[in-house]
């Protein structure tokens, strides 16, 4: 029988998808992180629902489940850039955007990364789960946003003359991010619309931190 997204998903879930198997015991590791974020976009979804009933449209609803699906995709990227510092997977497709980079001096810059790469894959894996957070959560999704945006424009430059990939699959991906930043996408059933609208008790809204944050979402 031919598997299904349903019967995947649920593999995910309970670690067992080739991508966490072959991590043996770290793929413990990987369930316990999505579930952890899994859950509190959840309960942060039932917080604006109870606080904020103009969210209680079919738009911001469909923004939210956007966020969590695109969350999805970043969180199984995390998957192959384990185990630290360096793991095959992220080896070879650093080395594909070298090999079929679209200019020379991105292709040298590639190169100085993928000569550094123990210290390069551990920052790109962190960058990924704060994307992932980020759009589960709804928080700071303006700046997740342009940075996942421009994440992947790197990915289409560097690897926009393999012949096994479709360029056009990357824009899909720079646009969908760009429209996460225009429209403050995390204020749909996110902590950014909880601090915009100044739901959550104990927060002093008219300090710095607050005023980075409202830039950031």
């Amino acid at each position: 029988m031919a598997d299904n997204p349903i019967h995947t998903f649920f593999q995910f879930l309970t670690g067992g998808i080739p991508d966490q198997v072959h991590l043996g015991g770290l793929r413990w590791f990987t369930v316990a992180l999505y579930w952890a974020i899994l859950l509190g976009s959840v309960a942060i979804f039932s917080i604006n629902w109870r606080r904020d009933p103009r969210q209680r449209t079919v738009t911001h609803v469909s923004i939210y489940g956007m966020r969590v699906l695109i969350a999805g995709m970043w969180y199984l990227g995390t998957l192959w850039k384990l185990p630290l510092p360096v793991s095959a997977g992220f080896h070879y497709w650093l080395g594909a955007s070298v090999k079929y980079s679209s200019f020379t001096w991105h292709a040298a810059i590639m190169q100085i990364f993928l000569n550094h790469i123990a210290l390069i894959q551990p920052v790109v894996y962190l960058l990924e789960v704060f994307f992932t957070a980020s759009l589960m959560l709804g928080f700071m999704v303006r700046l997740s946003g342009t940075l996942a945006a421009l994440f992947t424009l790197n990915l289409l430059i560097g690897l926009y003359n393999d012949p096994t990939e479709w360029p056009w699959t990357y824009v899909g991906i720079i646009c969908a991010h760009g429209m996460f930043a225009a429209t403050q996408a995390g204020r749909s059933f996110g902590i950014d619309n909880l601090l915009a609208k100044r739901l959550v008790t104990g927060i002093r809204y008219d300090g710095p931190v607050a005023r980075a944050l409202a830039l950031a979402s």
